[in-house]
């Protein structure tokens, strides 16, 4: 039996395919979902979702959204998600450093909190891509 994943931003389709099993970062903890799991909605936390399918792994980071569980499908619904293979190192190190150089500016709370949530999401990138990238 497999589970039907679904990975949705608001910009595409990220990954729709059958798979063995997914492994994904939520804000009450990391949760491993097999066929047969319990009905469950939940808040994703900025990581790593791990897809396995056979013998084959595919890592993805993820930033924001919320995943739904039900009936053997999964559908995670993210305000950003991408392949390791697809993270563009240059891209991330340049937003992490526009989202320091914002943060130490004096700015808005509000801008504040989105230069920070952009530093979030750039480190949480090049974690990611250098943990995945240096293993292969």
């Amino acid at each position: 039996m497999k589970l039907k994943l679904q990975i949705l931003t608001s910009e595409k389709e990220i990954f729709n395919d059958d798979v063995d099993e997914v492994v994904v970062p939520t804000t009450a903890g990391v949760i491993g979902i097999l066929p047969q799991h319990v009905p469950l909605v939940s808040q994703i936390a900025p990581g790593e979702i791990v897809i396995k399918n056979n013998n084959d792994s595919i890592m993805m980071a993820v930033f924001g959204g919320f995943v739904e569980i039900n009936s053997n499908n999964v559908a995670i619904l993210a305000d950003y998600a991408a392949r390791v293979e697809d993270i563009e190192l240059a891209k991330a190190e340049q937003a992490k450093e526009r989202a320091e150089k914002l943060m130490q500016e004096k700015l808005s709370e509000k801008d504040f909190i989105l230069a920070e949530a952009e530093l979030q999401k750039a480190l949480m990138q090049l974690r990611i891509a250098n943990k995945y990238r240096k293993s292969r």
